[in-house]
């Protein structure tokens, strides 16, 4: 796979800002943040499968059964379909939404995607 420098700093950034929300107890902060880390980091099965674990402890720690059961799902798949190429553009990796529909990046990430 090509290098996405840019890609990468950018999912780096979302991560880590994803991390503070998490262990500050801010989960929506925290779930917006994996959302757009979600969004960078499909290409990389390490990095999308991270986002979807993030994802998950925030579903077990809401107590949201629908979200602990998309990303476990997801989790078992993501990575895999890193691997395989099947990257549906601009999603964000939550149980809301379809794990294979693209959807529209934000305007300040398209052009990373």
């Amino acid at each position: 796979m090509r290098r996405h420098p840019d890609r990468r700093a950018a999912y780096d950034r979302e991560a880590a800002l994803a991390r503070a929300a998490f262990d500050a107890g801010d989960l929506d902060a925290a779930f917006a943040r994996l959302e757009r880390a979600h969004i960078l980091g499909q290409p990389w099965a390490g990095r999308h499968s991270w986002t979807h674990w993030m994802m998950l402890r925030i579903g077990w720690r809401r107590r949201d059964a629908r979200e602990v059961r998309g990303q476990l799902l997801r989790l078992a798949a993501g990575g895999l379909l890193s691997w395989a190429g099947r990257l549906p553009a601009g999603n964000t990796g939550g149980a809301d939404v379809p794990p294979e529909r693209p959807m529209p990046p934000p305007a300040d990430l398209a052009p990373l995607v």
